[in-house]
């Protein structure tokens, strides 16, 4: 098991790194290398041979590998992003970027998004150089940049371009994944990732006649927009329930010993209760409109349009999405990707999983494991082009009260220095098993 040294030293990989400032504005706005060079030192320092790689100058992704006792197992990813959403300090009660270690909580930009889970890896690997433990299969340990934007400087490049790095891995594990869920009736449910929307950004553009803003205009773009937006709001998906979603609906109703009756989600979803949410998200494609841009004086009519779209889809649903999406536009409307990602399944009966099961069951014996999909995406899908089957697992044991999913892109963001403990134990126990 970690050491007490381990313990000590995730608050303080964790706090280190929350006050490197990698913030990722989007469009390049970003430099991760100081914060790959902390992670790399504290590998070297436990005797790996880390590589850093970037594909624009300041882009730093981090990877090593760590030898196995078994040459012919098949290698582990286990990888997770550096760069962080923006955070507006006016709006936090402790500064985004301080690290500040308050009552026993970590706060920070990044505490649960994610390098807490960059900590626990760091944590991990340098109790097991002390120790002298070698895992059975090779793992990869791959710290990213760029994964809150496209990944195109990130996972992306490392699969593109350094695939040899990653070689004989069949299996990944990242974020968002066997953290406690509190249903508030006294359960506490520990969901582990098994599958992933598909991304659709999308813009949307809308042409017409540009003229003056007095005169009657029925080619008016931004009419034309704000009718296929509506239309797109509005809309009502279709039920599409995938494997890893049947799963999690029929491990979830045995929890609470509700009949699986998967004809009527919905009220299945309402028996659920609070629980339900780790599911609704999940059952349909979705498409919500996020950004309108047109116009530049209010007396003129413009003779373009432009709106943000950020569609989500389950796997084996993008051919329907695609048809959906070209008819709630209409004639009058052209849409593209932006951004295109495929959506992720992954096995729940997997020996991997079970393994990150039974390990969530050793330290939290009084929880109920249950497979899930997220809702959003992750590194993952970048790393699914190798041929990487990927789960979330980055564990925490929180508190009740905390609303762990709230707290990713938040105000506040924060995380228990018992989390991390916690997260450290769990995560040491799958790898020395996996």
């Amino acid at each position: 098991m970690a050491d007490e040294r381990a313990m000590d030293e995730v608050v303080t990989f964790t706090s280190d790194l929350i006050r490197i400032d990698t913030t990722n504005r989007g469009g390049g706005d970003c430099r991760e290398r100081p914060a790959a060079e902390y992670a790399a030192a504290r590998l070297a320092e436990a005797g790996l041979e880390p590589v850093l790689l970037e594909r624009v100058p300041g882009r730093a992704n981090v990877v090593a590998r760590l030898e196995g006792t078994d040459p012919s197992a098949d290698a582990l990813l286990v990888h997770g992003h550096l760069d962080v959403v923006p955070a507006e300090a006016a709006d936090w009660s402790v500064h985004p970027f301080s690290g500040e270690v308050r009552d026993g909580v970590v706060w920070g930009r990044g505490a649960v998004d994610m390098k807490n889970m960059d900590a626990m890896i760091l944590a991990v690997v340098r109790a097991w150089a002390r120790e002298g433990v070698r895992p059975r299969r090779d793992i990869v340990i791959a710290f990213t940049a760029d994964e809150e934007a496209s990944a195109e400087d990130g996972s992306g490049f490392l699969a593109d371009r350094h695939a040899h790095l990653f070689e004989g891995c069949t299996e990944g594990v990242s974020e968002s994944g066997a953290f406690t869920f509190h249903d508030g009736d006294g359960r506490q449910i520990y969901p582990i990732a098994a599958g992933e929307r598909g991304t659709a950004w999308m813009r949307l553009t809308a042409r017409g006649r540009a003229g003056h803003g007095s005169k009657v205009n029925r080619e008016n773009a931004v009419t034309r927009l704000a009718a296929a937006i509506t239309r797109i709001g509005e809309h009502q998906w279709p039920l599409r329930l995938t494997p890893t979603v049947r799963a999690a609906l029929t491990e979830l109703a045995a929890v609470y010993g509700i009949e699986t009756d998967l004809s009527d989600v919905d009220t299945l979803l309402d028996k659920l209760g609070t629980a339900g949410k780790l599911v609704e998200a999940t059952v349909r494609n979705s498409a919500n409109p996020t950004m309108l841009d047109a116009g530049y004086k209010v007396n003129v009519i413009p003779g373009e349009a432009v709106a943000r779209v950020d569609g989500r889809y389950l796997a084996g649903a993008e051919d329907e999405f695609r048809a959906t999406m070209d008819r709630l536009t209409g004639p009058d409307v052209d849409w593209e990707f932006e951004h295109h990602e495929v959506a992720l399944q992954a096995p729940v009966d997997s020996p991997t999983y079970l393994r990150m099961r039974s390990a969530v069951e050793e330290f939290a014996p009084e929880g109920h494991v249950v497979p899930y999909c997220m809702s959003g995406g992750t590194d993952a899908k970048q790393f699914s082009r190798l041929g990487i089957t990927g789960y979330g697992f980055a564990p925490l044991k929180l508190p009740e009260g905390f609303d762990y999913q709230a707290l990713f892109h938040g105000v506040d963001e924060r995380v228990p220095v018992e989390a991390l403990h916690f997260g450290v134990r769990v995560l040491d126990r799958f790898l020395r098993t996996a």
